[in-house]
């Protein structure tokens, strides 16, 4: 099997995965969302910790250690994705799934957001229609459900957010999973000690099949993640970018077919707004992405590479915009 096949069904893995969490979270109840979210991250670490000493990577932690921007910016990534993973399990156990699946299809608007505010990058007019349409769409949801849908934007806005930092930390997977959740495991820890101590943990009283689940948190969470590892070095970003649709979309059916959530037509109408948005991204990137390879392409011509230099300035130009829809 070639590294790119390789690669596609291994990252088609990990968005399956994530999409079929919200079957696994319910189980671990009575555990509240912060003590699943504390044994997540204890448990993670000791399996990063186990895969660590088997491959024998050790030497990177001194330097991070020695670097104390690096080291502020793995611990702000940490509390990120310790928000977005504690209101993602908030979400499945106070059945609102369908919320969060929403949470993770706005997420490539508020990246764009990101790119605009944060780094400067200006849009295409396509761009901003999407952006628009989003824009509408949470309006639309607001009304629907008559409250602020606050589990979806704060999934949306952290994960962007953690999304974001990550490129700033330029890590290996391995290496940046197991710095966060190094960060978090003493809160985490001490967390778990207090609820045992006071007799409010859950962990070890509600039966051996639930201590266990809660054990397992930490492999299931590790596991997608290094198949996700493995696809984005060897698969194209575009396809990435077309596979991370996959689980907010499993969990959108999990919501409405498994849990019978409700979906009146106003909700409806505010996801047919996020799909619309999405599709018109997901064109624009396509479309910019074929530009660039055509763009590129009379380079390998070695006769005529001094005539091709300037398309090949556009294509880099345009590399910001393409990660923003991405």
């Amino acid at each position: 099997m070639g590294s790119e096949r390789r690669g596609l069904l291994l990252g088609t893995a990990a968005y399956v995965m994530w999409g079929l969490f919200p079957l696994y979270w319910p189980h671990v109840k009575p555990a509240g969302a912060v003590e699943i979210l504390a044994h997540r991250m204890t448990w993670s670490l000791l399996c990063m910790v186990v895969l660590l000493a088997v491959l024998r990577q050790w030497s990177w932690i001194r330097e991070i250690l020695r670097a104390p921007a690096k080291l502020a910016t793995v611990t702000l990534a940490a509390v990120m994705i310790s928000i977005n993973w504690g209101a993602y399990i908030y979400g499945v156990n106070h059945d609102q799934v369908v919320e969060t699946s929403l949470g993770y299809f706005i997420t490539p608007l508020v990246l764009i957001g990101i790119g605009v505010v944060v780094l400067g990058e200006r849009l295409r007019a396509i761009q901003w229609t999407a952006v628009g349409m989003g824009v509408a769409a949470v309006v639309v949801l607001i009304v629907a459900y008559g409250r602020v849908p606050w589990i979806a934007l704060t999934l949306a806005a952290s994960f962007a957010t953690y999304g974001y930092i990550k490129k700033r930390m330029n890590l290996p997977a391995t290496h940046s999973m197991t710095a966060e959740t190094a960060v978090m495991f003493l809160p985490a820890l001490g967390y778990l000690t207090w609820l045992a101590w006071t007799g409010e943990g859950t962990f070890g009283h509600e039966g051996t099949a639930q201590a266990l689940m809660l054990m397992t948190a930490g492999l299931i969470t590790v596991i997608p993640m290094l198949c996700f590892a493995v696809a984005a070095n060897t698969v194209p970003l575009s396809t990435i970018g077309m596979l991370q649709y996959l689980a907010p979309i499993i969990q959108f059916g999990i919501g409405v077919a498994v849990y019978h959530e409700p979906m009146p037509a106003a909700r409806w109408a505010g996801f047919a707004l996020v799909w619309a948005a999405l599709a018109v991204l997901t064109y624009d990137a396509i479309r910019q992405s074929r530009r660039n390879r055509v763009a590129v392409l009379p380079s390998t011509r070695g006769s005529e590479a001094t005539v091709t230099s300037a398309p090949r300035e556009t294509a880099v130009t345009a590399a910001p915009e393409r990660e923003a829809t991405s």
